[in-house]
C-alpha cells in the first residue's frame, strides 16, 4: 500500500503547487500555455527519447504487452463506437478514447511498480506501448483531422511527421534498436531537459484547475463519466479477464498486469488536449477523477491479487 500511497501524494503535492499559482496568478495570464508549450514541444520529447533509447525493446514480445494492447484497444474502442453514435466529434472522442486507456505509467505508474511489485522495469512494456503506437497515432488523427492545423492532406501529414512526441518517440526506438550508445555530453543535457517534462505537465494541470468547475458537470459531462468508469474499472477488468483466462498468467503476472491496467489517466493527456486546442475539460475532469477514483482500485487489487 505503500507505493500506492507515495506515488499520489507526490503527484498530488505538484498539482496543488500547480493550483497555488494559478490562484495567486504568479506566472501570469499564459503561464499556464508556457508550461504546456515546454512540456509538448521541448521536455516530453526529451523525456521520451531518452528513456526510449535506453530501454530494452524485447519487452515488446511478451505476454504482458499483449493484454496491455488488446485492453487498451477494447476501451478505448468502447469509448470511440460510443464518440461515433453521439457524434462527439474527432478531437473529444480521440482525447476521451486516450482518456480511457491511456494510463499513468511514468511519474505514477514507477513507484507503485517499485513499491508495489517490487521491481520499477515491470511498467516497461505498457510505457513503450504507449509511446510508440498510442501517442504517435492518437495526435496523427489530431493532425489529419484538422485539429492541429489546416490545409491540404499532404502538408498535415508532413506536419504530423514532425510532431515533437511522436519524433522523440521514434528516434529513440531507433538509437535502441540499433544498439548505439549515445555520448554522455549528447544524453546529460537531453536528460536534465527532460526531468522538467513531469513537473511542467502536473503544474500546468493544477494552473487549470483552479477557477474551474467541479468536474464531470457542464458539456462533458456524459463524456467525461464514460472515460472514467472505463478507465477505472473497465479496463483492469479487461486486463484481468485476458490475463487470466486468455493467457493463463497468475500469481505476480496477474498483479502486475492488472495494476498497471488499474492506473488512472496519464497527466499528459491534459498536454495533448491543450496543445490541439480541444476537449481540455474533458481532459482535465477525466484525469483527476480517475486519479482520485484509482486509489481504491488499486488498494482492492493489491489485496485480493497480491
Amino acid at each position: 500500500m505503500q507505493g500506492v500511497l507515495t506515488g499520489f501524494a507526490v503527484i498530488g503535492v505538484v498539482i496543488a503547487v500547480g493550483w497555488l499559482i494559478g490562484w495567486r496568478g504568479s506566472l501570469g495570464e499564459h503561464g499556464r500555455d508556457v508550461l504546456t508549450k515546454l512540456a509538448f514541444n521541448v521536455a516530453s520529447p526529451a523525456l521520451l527519447f531518452t528513456t526510449l533509447a535506453r530501454a530494452d525493446l524485447s519487452v515488446v514480445f511478451s505476454s504482458r504487452l499483449l493484454v496491455t494492447a488488446l485492453s487498451t484497444g477494447a476501451t478505448a474502442g468502447v469509448f470511440v463506437a460510443v464518440g461515433v453514435a453521439r457524434r462527439w466529434g474527432v478531437g473529444r472522442t480521440t482525447i476521451g478514447a486516450l482518456c480511457s486507456s491511456y494510463v499513468n505509467s511514468g511519474n505514477l505508474g514507477i513507484p507503485i511498480a517499485v513499491y508495489v511489485l517490487g521491481d520499477g522495469s515491470l511498467v516497461a512494456p505498457v510505457l513503450l506501448f504507449q509511446l510508440v503506437v498510442v501517442t504517435p497515432l492518437a495526435l496523427t488523427v489530431l493532425d489529419l483531422s484538422g485539429e492541429g492545423g489546416k490545409g491540404p492532406l499532404w502538408l498535415r501529414l508532413l506536419t504530423t511527421l514532425r510532431n515533437p512526441i511522436a519524433v522523440g518517440s521514434l528516434a529513440g526506438v531507433v538509437v535502441s534498436a540499433s544498439g548505439v550508445r549515445v555520448p554522455s555530453p549528447v544524453m546529460d543535457p537531453l536528460t536534465l531537459i527532460g526531468n522538467m517534462s513531469v513537473p511542467a505537465v502536473l503544474l500546468a494541470f493544477g494552473i487549470s484547475l483552479c477557477g474551474s468547475t467541479l468536474p464531470g458537470r457542464g458539456a462533458d459531462r456524459h463524456p467525461v463519466l464514460l472515460s472514467v468508469a472505463l478507465k477505472s474499472v473497465g479496463q483492469p477488468a479487461v486486463a484481468w479477464a485476458l490475463a487470466a483466462g486468455v493467457f493463463g498468467l497468475h500469481g505476480a503476472l496477474l498483479l502486475d498486469v492488472v495494476v498497471t491496467s488499474a492506473l488512472p489517466a496519464a497527466q499528459n493527456l491534459f498536454t495533448y488536449a491543450a496543445r490541439y486546442r480541444t476537449a481540455e475539460s474533458l481532459a482535465r475532469d477525466s484525469v483527476l477523477l480517475s486519479t482520485i477514483l484509482s486509489v481504491p482500485v488499486l488498494v482492492v487489487v493489491a489485496a485480493v491479487l497480491g
